[in-house]
């Protein structure tokens, strides 16, 4: 038992084992919620400067990389300014070179002037000698610009000669493009509708796998199968750099017609399916190899970029398949490191925000325990109350059973034989003789 003195009414009173180890709790309790209050504020400054840090580094990085950018700009423009001063140099040393001459030969007219006034023949001959010498000079001149007109004469004969060469080859390639669509003409011409479309399917992987083994070590080519969406494109171009990272992914569609088909597609009807196929399998570019619209002029001058009705879609015919892939390929690779530049900040971005997400859990959790700790610390003064006000009730009632036991006791000490035999006269008379047998 131990005594507790009340904070409201300063009585002491005394409780039990159980009650006193309650009370004791909730004040350890409390004293540890004052703890865990401190450390949060700790932790929360913890985590405020390594977040301060954290991003002090990230725009220390970017500062430095600023710099280095800054200082390559200037180490360029350093040597353009030491190019333009060589070439100022240059020009000026050939000036003085050219003035000195003239100034040597303006020395060496004077001299012979006073040569020529000193000796008559002398003058002659210096005469003679100076015409000879301006005479091969200029016969040197002459030569030099015969020279130089026969050089102009075979650069304007070379260059014919490759324009005619171009000529002939663009005429070749002409050719070549009548050739190809005269063959795919009579090719429709003789096929039916669906094994026109499966041959030009047939025909786009055939060129392709003639490349694979050389040209696309690492790429994915195959058809695409995967209807689940409602709707497929035919093939799925997939490519990856030596590390695994997937740098371009194509979505093809191949379209034909024979002539005598009565209802003509036109090649934008099928740019809507393709855009949404594309989207659907995550592929970044679309292109429509089509033979459709074969008068088109647009369609038959080579590849046609149509994203200004849809984001990256081309339209090819057949000849320009192989091509549309290394275009797009090789701007895909040279901005293969951009990527992955973009990447990594991109996942220190993506560190950052996880760093803030987890210490938000972290509040989160905090704040529900501290919530219920709270709760349950209220409830525990709530529980104490209700104990001191049953132990008050308690003390009201022992209070009240001392004073009963008071009157009791009052009560048994007025207690005489006299009060016990009033109005009972059988029990007086036995008192009587017990008392007079005592006498005796």
């Amino acid at each position: 038992m131990h005594k507790i003195k009340c904070p409201k009414c300063n009585e002491v009173f005394t409780i039990d084992e159980a009650s006193y180890d309650s009370i004791v709790k909730q004040i350890r309790d409390q004293q540890f919620l004052n703890e865990l209050a401190d450390r949060q504020k700790a932790f929360d400054n913890e985590l405020k400067q390594a977040a301060e840090l954290a991003n002090a580094q990230y725009q220390a990085k970017i500062q430095a990389a600023l710099q280095d950018k800054d200082q390559l700009i200037n180490k360029l423009q350093a040597q353009l300014q030491a190019y333009d001063q060589e070439k100022i140099i240059a020009i000026n040393q050939a000036s003085e070179e050219l003035q000195n001459k003239i100034h040597q030969q303006a020395q060496k007219i004077i001299q012979l002037e006073a040569t020529m006034q000193n000796n008559q023949i002398e003058k002659k001959l210096a005469i003679n000698e100076a015409l000879k010498a301006k005479e091969e000079e200029l016969q040197q001149s002459q030569q030099e610009i015969i020279n130089l007109n026969a050089r102009i004469n075979v650069e304007e004969n070379n260059q014919q000669l490759q324009k005619q060469a171009l000529i002939k080859g663009y005429e070749e390639q002409l050719k070549l493009k009548d050739e190809q669509i005269a063959y795919y003409k009579d090719f429709k011409a003789r096929q039916s509708t669906k094994m026109i479309g499966e041959s030009l399917e047939k025909h786009c992987e055939i060129e392709f796998n003639k490349l694979r083994a050389t040209a696309f070590k690492n790429a994915y080519f195959e058809k695409d199968n995967d209807a689940s969406s409602g709707s497929k494109g035919d093939y799925i171009y997939r490519e990856k750099d030596d590390e695994g990272t997937e740098f371009i992914s194509i979505m093809f569609e191949m379209k034909n017609e024979a002539d005598m088909t009565a209802t003509k597609k036109r090649n934008e009807d099928f740019f809507k399916e393709l855009d949404k196929d594309r989207k659907e399998k995550n592929c970044e570019y679309a292109i429509l190899v089509s033979l459709l619209e074969m008068d088109n002029e647009l369609y038959n001058e080579g590849i046609v970029d149509v994203s200004y009705r849809y984001d990256k879609m081309y339209v090819i015919r057949p000849q320009f398949f192989i091509p549309i892939i290394t275009l797009l390929r090789n701007a895909a690779m040279h901005s293969l490191s951009y990527r992955k530049e973009l990447q990594v900040v991109k996942n220190q971005n993506i560190d950052i925000a996880n760093f803030e997400q987890s210490m938000n859990d972290f509040k989160d959790k905090f704040s529900r325990n501290y919530r219920l700790a709270s709760e349950k610390f209220s409830k525990a003064i709530a529980e104490i109350d209700k104990t001191i006000d049953h132990l008050q009730k308690t003390k009201e009632a022992l209070l009240s059973s001392e004073n009963n036991l008071r009157l009791a006791n009052n009560k048994v000490e007025d207690l005489s034989i006299k009060k016990l035999t009033k109005n009972n006269p059988t029990m007086a008379q036995k008192f009587a003789e017990i008392n007079n047998k005592e006498e005796k």
